[in-house]
Formats: C-alpha cells, sequence, structure tokens
C-alpha cells in the first residue's frame, strides 16, 4: 500500500512539472504578444501590419487578422467578433492551467492519505508488538512523513506555478483588448479604403 501512495505522489509531481515547464514556455510574452507586432500597430498600414502578423505568428496577430479581415463590418459586429475569437485564444493560454489548480488540492490530499495509513501502521505494529518494536513505529513515522512531504512539495509549487500564470494570462488578456481596440479605433472608419 505504500507503493501506491509513494507511486500517485510521485506520478502528480511528474505531470505537476511537465505542465509548469510547458506552460511557461507557451506563456512567454513574445509567443502572446511580439513586440514586433505592438510596434506596427502604431506604425504600419494595414498591409504592413498584415504581414508583420503573419511573419510573426501569435495570440495577438491572430486577433489582429481576424479584426482586418472585418474591417468593412459594422464596428459594433467587428468588437463582437473579435471578442468571440479572443474568448478562443484565451482559453488556449489558460489549457492545462486547471490541472495545476487540482494539484493544489489534491496533493495534499494525498500525502494526508499516505500520514494517516501510515499512523495505522504505526499503531497496528504498536499493538501486534506490545510496543516494543522500534523498526516498525520508525517505518510507519517515516511513512507518514515522508507521504506528507510529498503532498507538500507538490502543491506549493503547483500553487505558485498557477498563480504567476494565471495572473500572466490575465494581463496579457487586458493588454491585448487594448490594443485590438486601439486598431480597430485607427482603421475600421478606413477599413473599405485599405487594401488588405
Amino acid at each position: 500500500m505504500e507503493l501506491i501512495f509513494l507511486l500517485s505522489l510521485f506520478g502528480a509531481s511528474v505531470l505537476g512539472v511537465t505542465i509548469i515547464i510547458e506552460r511557461g514556455i507557451s506563456l512567454q510574452r513574445d509567443k502572446v504578444i511580439p513586440t514586433a507586432v505592438m510596434r506596427a500597430i502604431e506604425k504600419s498600414g494595414l498591409g504592413e501590419l498584415r504581414a508583420i502578423c503573419q511573419r510573426y505568428p501569435s495570440t495577438l496577430s491572430r486577433l489582429l487578422l481576424v479584426a482586418s479581415d472585418h474591417l468593412d463590418w459594422p464596428r459594433a459586429q467587428a468588437v463582437e467578433l473579435v471578442q468571440t475569437r479572443a474568448r478562443h485564444e484565451i482559453s488556449k493560454l489558460e489549457r492545462n492551467l486547471f490541472i495545476l489548480e487540482i494539484l493544489v488540492g489534491v496533493a495534499p490530499l494525498l500525502g494526508l492519505v499516505g500520514t494517516v495509513y501510515g499512523l495505522i501502521e504505526l499503531f497496528g505494529a504498536m499493538k501486534g508488538a506490545g510496543g516494543s518494536d522500534n523498526m516498525d513505529f520508525a517505518h510507519g513515522i517515516s511513512l507518514a512523513l515522508r507521504a506528507t512531504f510529498g503532498g507538500l512539495i507538490i502543491a506549493i509549487p503547483s500553487l505558485i506555478a498557477w498563480s504567476i500564470y494565471s495572473r500572466r494570462v490575465e494581463t496579457f488578456t487586458v493588454e491585448m483588448e487594448t490594443l485590438c481596440d486601439e486598431f480597430l479605433r485607427r482603421n475600421h472608419q478606413s477599413g473599405e479604403r485599405n487594401v488588405r
């Protein structure tokens, strides 16, 4: 039974580390809001901006391409379309963050179950041996402490990463919303005149 607890904790730790690394790579600023695209919003014409967006594929680039494809629509409909697409893009940015959130809750509980099991083993050994076998006593305490330590060592980094990544997604969302709004304000009126 001890092996089951330790394997569960090990599996949870591997899953947590994998997601932390993957989200850390995916949520780099240049992969979401490239500097070249931000500059192009302010300084480039529509055709040049589209070329830069295609050269630097990112969340912001995809949103700007959708917006630029629909400049001839009424402004309210164009904004609604970009918002719908933005929700889709944000869900991609938040991918797998829920697993970190689950690990934050489940890992300490796995550790607690292991702790309780270790204490049951400990007191069971004390009852059977009349309290004289120090090896069984030490083994039960060891299992309890390892399970608790394992659960916490998984939950703490998962909580830190989940907090950082959630905040980063929120910050990116606000920034992209501002940039898309700025793009639509500048280009919506002249959308029909610009060459795509």
